[in-house]
């Protein structure tokens, strides 16, 4: 069997994805159980396939991503949000936001953020950029499908306003939700983030990065956001010495563009 950094070299040439920046240990098992899934006996034969194969090449980069997700995930920091960071974000900047949900997986965190928002500001004007690497999970979020497992922590409020029944094993997401939100593919190791964001959330996706990696993807979050724009992050992540990265601590798992 071929090694591991081979592996690695030509998943770059093939996909151009660098998991060099992705902790190894936690990154190699999860290969070597995909590889396995697949029947193949090396990580040769395995590459062999995803040259070949477009289907296996989609499930490869699905299966690489973390897409563990759900409707109000951590019911706390979401009141947090609500309680404190919205009304400071509409002090400091209006209603007219410019919101980020990187990795933003089946759309469930920023349709969260949409509906928390429709309280106090017209959907109309409700602003969200949401992008993820897999385009396979990107074309479920734009469905609005989900079924009872994702929606089991969203508040009845919520669910009352925004879900309809869709059939026997789903339910569909509001259009007037919907339009709030516009998903993108972007990889966050490799490609230009957008500017001038108030907010944005990157939660549950560190804790798989390297130190260099994340450094890269803090520098880059900073620039993107506008000054006192905020940056939400996940409940098992925190980020060490974030003025080093241009950031002060506003509350648990909350920091500010200084």
């Amino acid at each position: 069997m071929f090694d591991y950094d081979y592996f690695k070299g030509q998943v770059k040439k093939i996909i151009d994805l660098d998991l060099n920046f992705y902790k190894e240990q936690q990154m190699k098992r999860r290969i070597d159980s995909i590889v396995k899934k697949n029947f193949c006996n090396s990580y040769e034969e395995y590459l062999q396939k995803l040259r070949s194969d477009q289907e296996i090449l989609d499930e490869f980069v699905s299966f690489l991503t973390i897409n563990v997700t759900e409707f109000y995930r951590n019911p706390n920091q979401w009141e947090i949000f609500e309680n404190r960071i919205v009304p400071y974000l509409i002090r400091t900047f209006g209603k007219s936001l410019n919101i980020w949900s990187a990795a933003c997986s089946n759309g469930s965190e920023p349709y969260t953020v949409a509906m928390i928002l429709a309280k106090y500001i017209p959907t109309p004007i409700i602003n969200i950029y949401a992008s993820d690497i897999d385009k396979r999970v990107l074309i479920d979020a734009q469905r609005g499908l989900y079924d009872v497992n994702s929606l089991k922590g969203l508040p009845v409020e919520f669910f009352d306003l925004y879900f309809s029944r869709y059939d026997d094993k789903y339910y569909k997401i509001s259009d007037t939700i919907k339009k709030c939100v516009s998903f993108h593919k972007h990889d966050l190791l490799k490609d230009p983030y957008p500017a001038d964001m108030h907010l944005i959330l990157c939660r549950n996706v560190m804790i798989y990065m390297t130190n260099p990696a994340k450094e890269k993807m803090y520098a880059g979050f900073n620039a993107s956001l506008k000054e006192n724009g905020i940056f939400f992050i996940g409940s098992t992540e925190n980020i060490i010495r974030p003025q080093n990265y241009g950031f002060e601590n506003v509350t648990s798992f909350f920091y500010k563009k200084k």
